[in-house]
């Protein structure tokens, strides 16, 4: 059985908080069409992963939600 370092304890305070900053942002799209919420969602999830596979980094961060963003509001353009 593996322990967890204090080094890893703040990446998953870090991913913890970026997941209950989403969870709480997306309950206030209400009036947001569903291609904008697939964008919101798809940065959100972005950021996550990017944040996850960078170690934290802020580019890593910023370029995942920027990717992410663009796939999920290709995935759910009008007319499709």
């Amino acid at each position: 059985m593996t322990t967890l370092s204090r080094r890893t304890w703040p990446s998953f305070t870090a991913l913890g908080t970026c997941l209950i900053a989403v969870a709480a942002l997306t309950g206030g799209c209400a009036g947001m069409s569903n291609q904008e919420k697939s964008t919101a969602i798809g940065a959100g999830a972005g950021a996550v992963g990017g944040a996850i596979l960078t170690g934290g980094s802020t580019a890593g961060t910023l370029g995942g939600a920027a990717i992410g963003g663009i796939i999920g509001h290709e995935t759910n353009k009008s007319g499709r």
